[in-house]
């Protein structure tokens, strides 16, 4: 929906990274990492299909474009503490698919910035990581 892995993998963000970087936090629930990396990445592909999230997803391709990318000098460019737009989509993203539990599952993947995360801008990190937290969270849940 909205081309939205080709735009993520034109930032960077391709599916092999987004999953890499939702690995290198996983914690092993009685499924092996093996295992895991192939159901949560076909979580990741299901929800980037689900209308709600691609648009989350799209609103901060463009966002970060926008307002980060094409304004070099701009006061958002080492993502403030006053922006908090960025990390309510993240959250948005992460809570329509995996509920409130998401949340928390969000900081983690927000705080420790793992794999792609890392280098994204500040729109597309939070972003990204609300779509491993919502997947990941699930995951999680459904393992028991």
């Amino acid at each position: 929906m909205f081309e939205i892995g080709q735009r993520l993998q034109q930032k960077g963000a391709g599916m092999e990274e987004i999953v890499g970087a939702a690995m290198e936090l996983y914690v092993p629930h009685g499924v092996s990492a093996g295992e895991a990396r192939v159901v949560i990445r076909r979580m990741i592909e299901k929800y980037m299909e689900d209308p709600n999230v691609a648009s989350l997803l799209l609103g901060a391709v463009l966002l970060e474009d926008e307002l980060y990318w094409k304004r070099v000098d701009s006061e958002i460019k080492d993502d403030p503490v006053f922006l908090l737009s960025d990390e309510i989509i993240g959250m948005a993203i992460a809570e329509c698919i995996g509920g409130t539990y998401a949340r928390f599952e969000f900081t983690r993947y927000d705080q420790k910035k793992p794999g792609i995360l890392g280098s994204l801008g500040p729109f597309l990190d939070d972003a990204v990581a609300g779509l491993i937290a919502g997947c990941t969270s699930r995951f999680y849940s459904e393992c028991h």
